[in-house]
Formats: structure tokens, C-alpha cells, sequence
């Protein structure tokens, strides 16, 4: 199971003991809020930028595999198949319901660009993912399309 952790600016994967099995979404939320690192906890900052501001500013690094003006997209840091990558707007909507009428057009961008670099990278097929709130497992608050693919993909999922 890995983790993120952050030192001195730069991010680096550790190994967690296998008693420490969370989903990805309480593992970074207890990072997030210090108990993993063992600081105190701290209360989310909805409006503080997340880690992919911080990637779309190039703060911290990324496999960024593509980018336009609209969005860009990268390797996601803890795979769940052979191939998977994330795609995101480059303005931050925390959301899907944050969405506008006005962002319909970025919208549709973002799923012909998953679906486009999906095809390039698991061409027998992938699985588009949105994960949305806490309920939906969403890790991130920056709305991100998950493509999942390379391998048989079971179904239900979770």
C-alpha cells in the first residue's frame, strides 16, 4: 500500500504497513489532515489549493502525459489497473454540480480527451470513473475523470 508524503517540497512514495489498508480517498484525507503523518489533525481548507493546483502550477511533480488550455492529464500516483491516468480541468471546479451551464463545452472537452487518451493507451478498452463528494470516494476536491484500463475489469465495482 503507498502513500504520499511530502519533505521539503518534493513528493515521495513510502510503504505502509499492512495493517494500514484505507481506500485511497481516507488515506489521503488522513494525510491531508495530519493524522497520518502523525502531526495534529487539521480541518480541511475547501478554498486552500489542492494537489492538483499544485501539479497544474508544476509545484510538485507529475507524469503529465497531456496538457492543453482547457485541461491535463497524468499518471495517477496509486494505479488501480495497468493503465490509469487522470484528466482535469485546468480551472478548479471542486464539483460535478459545481459545474456551470457555461462549462458544458469543457465538459465534453474532458471526456473526448479521456476518451481519445484512453483509446491510445488501453485500446481493448477502460473504465471512465467520477468520483463525486464523500459518499462517491471523491479524494480531491477538483473535479477528475479516472480512466482505468489494460486488464479485464471486473463489475460491480466497490
Amino acid at each position: 500500500m503507498n502513500r504520499l508524503t511530502a519533505s521539503a517540497g518534493l513528493i515521495r512514495r513510502l510503504t505502509l504497513p499492512p495493517k494500514v489498508a484505507w481506500p485511497i480517498s481516507q488515506r489521503i484525507q488522513r494525510f491531508a489532515t495530519g493524522e497520518e503523518s502523525g502531526g495534529n489533525p487539521k480541518p480541511p481548507v475547501p478554498d486552500a489549493d489542492t494537489i492538483f493546483e499544485k501539479i497544474i502550477h508544476r509545484q510538485i511533480p507529475a507524469d503529465i502525459i497531456f496538457e492543453d488550455d482547457h485541461c491535463m492529464a497524468f499518471n495517477d500516483v496509486s494505479p488501480q489497473g495497468p493503465v490509469h491516468f487522470l484528466v482535469i480541468p485546468k480551472r478548479r471546479i471542486p464539483m460535478l454540480e459545481d459545474g456551470a451551464t457555461g462549462d458544458t463545452e469543457l465538459f465534453g472537452h474532458l471526456m473526448l480527451v479521456a476518451g481519445q487518451l484512453g483509446k491510445q493507451r488501453a485500446p481493448q478498452g477502460f473504465r471512465l470513473v467520477v468520483n463525486n463528494g464523500e459518499h462517491g470516494c471523491q479524494s480531491v476536491n477538483h473535479l477528475h475523470l479516472h480512466v482505468i484500463g489494460g486488464r479485464q475489469l471486473g463489475w460491480p465495482p466497490g
